[in-house]
């Protein structure tokens, strides 16, 4: 297949049932992703810096072993419904439907079996980028969700940008949120608080004590969470604020502006219904992410959980801070907030969603 290379050696091997997994590596002008069939994940993502030194800017694990005893979702791609379910229970078309809890007593990304812990089929797309379409089919009542659910992720290089387009349909009514939760750390090691972050958003969603939303969309204006202007990531998340002592740093859902940032919009088809929503940069490096989305939200998540407990590639230990995820989706607990924009997808209809990881570098500050 054009642009497609053959499976990169790690972390391939076979599942505990035999399965095998396999990793397809889609190398662009600079940038270059390694994604596994495993979860659907991202396990590689290289990127030069300012003087050309390539690194891999995502954390993740040597070996398929370290995905397999994974609990912190690297890489991967989660759903049914990405972020949290109240009490792991939700209503629709007058029944009730209930998610084994994986967070306390609510469901996380989709359960304790989501699609991250699943095999993907791939196949060619066909296309004149590297590129990997992943299938799978949801089962009706996988993880307590409704509807036999047919699903693709499509992974794109495109010179220097990553496009990931998702697409779903169902035979029965379901809910669906889908999103990307690479942990990125520019440097490509250490800490990420000296990253500098700017979010698209003027309003997010507190939380309570168990992380999920309160209620109405509040201003980030006055707050640690007005990333409105580039500001340095450690100076945000060691603020004593009670929301950022809530959740130990963030784990907010930003609610995207309507109005694209700068007025800008990508080139050609990738720009089609997408706008900024994050722009991520490490200074020292002079590495730049941008994220462009279509979702509504936004949850930015500083990897507070990251307790040195897990090691990582290289054998280092992952510690609070280490990485950002910046995870575009549909708001926490939609299917129990008919305030919320609806998740709900029907037979008949198409779930579509489309992001853009875009890659750059700046130059160096003059002196």
């Amino acid at each position: 297949m054009a642009g497609m290379s053959a499976p990169v050696s790690l972390p391939v091997g076979n599942l505990p049932s035999g399965e095998p997994v396999e990793v397809h590596d889609l190398v662009g002008r600079g940038l270059s992703v390694a994604v596994s069939t495993y979860g659907a994940r991202i396990v590689g993502f290289r990127m030069p810096d300012r003087g050309g030194d390539v690194v891999d800017v995502v954390l993740g694990f040597d070996d398929l072993d370290g995905y397999l005893g994974d609990c912190e979702y690297h890489g991967a791609t989660v759903g049914r419904f990405a972020n949290r379910i109240a009490a792991g229970r939700f209503v629709l078309d007058g029944a009730e439907h209930r998610v084994p809890a994986n967070e306390g007593p609510n469901a996380l990304h989709g359960g304790p079996q989501g699609f991250d812990r699943q095999l993907w089929t791939a196949e060619p797309t066909g296309v004149e980028h590297p590129s990997v379409r992943l299938r799978r089919r949801s089962p009706d009542g996988e993880m307590g969700f409704p509807g036999e659910l047919d699903l693709s992720v499509t992974f794109t290089v495109e010179g220097d940008d990553l496009v990931i387009d998702y697409e779903a349909v169902t035979d029965r009514a379901t809910v669906v949120n889908l999103t990307q939760h690479a942990y990125f750390n520019l440097a490509g090691g250490g800490t990420a608080e000296d990253h500098v972050l700017q979010v698209a958003a003027s309003g997010y969603l507190p939380i309570g004590p168990d992380l999920l939303p309160l209620g109405p969309v509040e201003p980030v204006e006055g707050t640690p969470f007005d990333l409105r202007t580039a500001v340095r990531v450690g100076d945000r998340i060691r603020r004593a604020h009670p929301q950022v002592v809530r959740a130990r740093g963030i784990d907010h859902t930003y609610v995207l502006d309507g109005e694209m940032l700068d007025g800008e919009m990508l080139d050609g088809e990738t720009g089609v219904g997408v706008r900024r929503a994050a722009r991520l940069e490490h200074p020292g490096s002079g590495r730049v992410l941008e994220v462009w989305t279509d979702q509504p939200g936004l949850q930015v998540y500083t990897g507070n959980m990251l307790d040195a407990t897990t090691v990582g590639r290289g054998g280092v230990m992952y510690r609070q801070g280490d990485a950002v995820c910046l995870e575009p989706q549909h708001f926490p607990d939609s299917p129990n907030r008919p305030d919320y924009p609806s998740t709900v997808l029907r037979p008949g209809q198409t779930y579509r969603s489309r992001e853009v990881l875009r890659t750059g570098v700046t130059e160096a500050a003059p002196g």
